[in-house]
């Protein structure tokens, strides 16, 4: 059985870095429905204007936002950094990528009346951001540690619900192809029928954009006390489901507006998170991979060629 020790309702892991300048609008959009309302403003302000907040005292981003000097430092310390002034440093810093080009523009949301060829170009734009705050907010310390538990792994069951379940299914086929065992989990009473078989050397995969669906994170509580590695695939890191993972992997997500729901921007990142999975554990385990690889490309490419007819 393994010991959880929690802070504030996460398991304790080693702590990340800060994350980089063009991550923190992301992680903005991230934590902000986490946030209290004076945080929120804090948090709005700093990736709003970055170069205008950059200048500011502690105290005067306090002024600008209606809030507490105490209240900009918690800020801080929930989007990463360990103070105020590291805080302004990746401001500013993200202010000159802006000033550059090098940090592209937020978009409009797509609006009801927009245009078909304004929807592909708002979409495009949007999973585009999506992939590249994904990208600069993943932890590859942790992603490294997942990896190598997959790779060394007996077994592999992967958790989700509704469109967090079909990422899961992509992963599991992935996984498939290259010789490993997984299987994915959609029914929650199964799953954690199947968490209750699981023991050290197997791994458990939780994938939840909100971190608090509570059908995922059951399975992977009971996984976890088995013994088994767990890894969480979230867009909230500072969700329930932290406290029971060993390694946590952070995803971004478009701005949630009518006509693009939370699940729907989600999934663009989840699937960036399980190709990195599957890529580097096809890297570590090659020598069984590629013949694997090679043997279930031979299996399809028979299975559709013309058959002689039997006489």
């Amino acid at each position: 059985m393994k010991e959880t020790f929690k802070d504030s309702g996460a398991a304790v892991r080693a702590a990340p870095g800060p994350p980089a300048p063009a991550a923190l609008a992301a992680k903005v959009r991230t934590l902000a429905p986490s946030m209290t309302r004076s945080m929120q403003r804090v948090a709005e302000a700093v990736a709003g204007d970055p170069a205008g907040c950059a200048a500011l005292t502690v105290t005067g981003l306090a002024e600008r936002t209606g809030t507490s000097e105490a209240t900009v430092v918690r800020t801080s310390r929930l989007l990463g950094y360990p103070g105020y002034r590291d805080l302004r440093i990746a401001l500013a810093a993200l202010a000159t990528q802006q000033a550059t080009g090098r940090a592209p523009a937020v978009t409009a949301d797509i609006a009801v009346d927009d245009a078909l060829p304004d929807v592909v170009a708002k979409l495009a734009q949007e999973e585009q951001q999506c992939l590249a705050d994904t990208a600069a907010g993943l932890d590859l310390t942790q992603l490294e540690a997942a990896v190598g538990a997959l790779a060394a792994a007996r077994r592999i069951d992967v958790y989700g619900i509704g469109a967090s379940n079909l990422v899961g299914q992509d992963l599991v086929q992935k996984l498939l192809r290259i010789g490993l065992i997984a299987h994915a989990h959609s029914d929650p009473h199964l799953a954690v029928t199947n968490a209750v078989q699981m023991r050290a050397g197997d791994v458990a995969i939780a994938i939840t954009h909100s971190g608090r669906t509570t059908d995922v994170i059951e399975p992977l509580r009971v996984a976890f006390d088995r013994g088994a590695t767990t890894i969480a695939i979230t867009g909230r890191p500072d969700g329930g489901i932290a406290s029971y993972a060993d390694h946590v992997l952070t995803t971004s997500t478009a701005r949630e507006s009518e006509l693009r729901p939370a699940a729907m921007s989600s999934r663009t990142s989840q699937l960036l998170v399980v190709d990195c999975l599957f890529v580097g554990v096809a890297q570590r385990t090659y020598e069984t991979a590629a013949p694997a690889l090679s043997a279930s490309y031979e299996a399809l490419a028979h299975r559709h060629s013309p058959r002689t007819p039997h006489r």
